[in-house]
């Protein structure tokens, strides 16, 4: 893993290679980057920003992308988080080639079952208001996007039958959901937990969650929806700007300390460890907690 860099960095998610592939084209001088335990990004400059982008393809579901964004989060330290990819569209208005941009996500598998029914126990995740104010602006200068900001469900289930129980569900108690599709609930609540990271699902609808998926998949709709997914991310981008003295990269911290120069270890923030260095001059510092 490397030394930490002085751009700051947003992390690109991905489930799937043609996703990961319609992101990759945005993004020059890319390196490859193995955490640890094996999770493989790779990062680039964004050109015409001053972002880094790290894009991982982490596999489907949203236990897997829960676990993997958190993974990354804590190595990587970025400032942004976005899971971009494809999904069903679940309203009439909602076309195969557009993109949903996810002002809320659903986890619409929360309830509990009773002998009268199921009863559901809604559990929302907002998006981030500033990335998603940017993405806004962002697709105003976009005429070939057709974008949508609603709330999507995400669902440990392929919907490819607008007529059975699963759609009747959706539609009952997440009727205003745009989109379908299985990773953003973990991407956003791993981005919550770990550092209320700005976070945004973006989404090409290519497909309209029902009989005709095959047909839709056949005829290149999921490649053409993840590149206008991965066009308005990165417009996002464009509009979104890193926080003033920001600095991101991977963490050094799982391998022990950074070595600096003069014989001393820094060991994360402002501390500083001078055993076995020598230092000339004054030192000016702060005692915290009596230490």
């Amino acid at each position: 893993m490397t030394m930490p860099d002085i751009q700051p960095t947003a992390l690109v998610l991905t489930a799937l290679p043609l996703e990961y592939a319609a992101v990759r084209a945005h993004v020059e001088e890319r390196e490859e980057l193995v955490h640890r335990d094996g999770t493989r990004v790779e990062r680039g400059r964004l050109p015409g920003t001053s972002w880094h982008v790290a894009l991982a393809e982490l596999g489907m579901g949203a236990e897997q992308a829960a676990a993997l964004t958190t993974q990354l989060i804590n190595w990587l330290r970025p400032e942004a988080v976005f899971f971009v990819g494809v999904a069903g569209g679940l309203k009439d208005d909602v076309e195969i080639g557009d993109v949903v941009v996810g002002t809320q996500i659903y986890e619409i598998h929360g309830g509990k079952q009773t002998p009268e029914g199921f009863l559901v126990r809604p559990k929302a995740l907002p998006g981030s208001h500033a990335l998603e104010q940017a993405a806004r602006s962002a697709v105003r200068d976009m005429p070939d996007v057709r974008a949508h900001f609603m709330p999507i469900a995400t669902g440990d289930v392929v919907l490819a039958d607008a007529e059975s129980e699963i759609a009747r569900f959706i539609r009952g108690n997440y009727n205003d959901a745009g989109a379908i599709e299985m990773e953003g609930s973990g991407a956003l609540r791993a981005a919550h937990l770990n550092g209320q990271l700005p976070a945004l699902v973006v989404r090409g609808i290519s497909d309209r969650a029902d009989a005709g998926k095959h047909r839709a998949d056949a005829s290149g709709s999921q490649q053409r929806a993840a590149a206008r997914a991965a066009a308005v991310t990165t417009a996002v981008l464009h509009k979104h700007r890193p926080r003033e003295g920001s600095s991101s990269g991977p963490s050094d911290s799982e391998e022990g300390p950074q070595q600096r120069g003069d014989g001393a270890a820094t060991y994360g923030g402002d501390h500083i460890d001078f055993r076995g260095g020598t230092f000339h001059g004054p030192v000016t510092g702060k005692r915290d907690g009596g230490r």
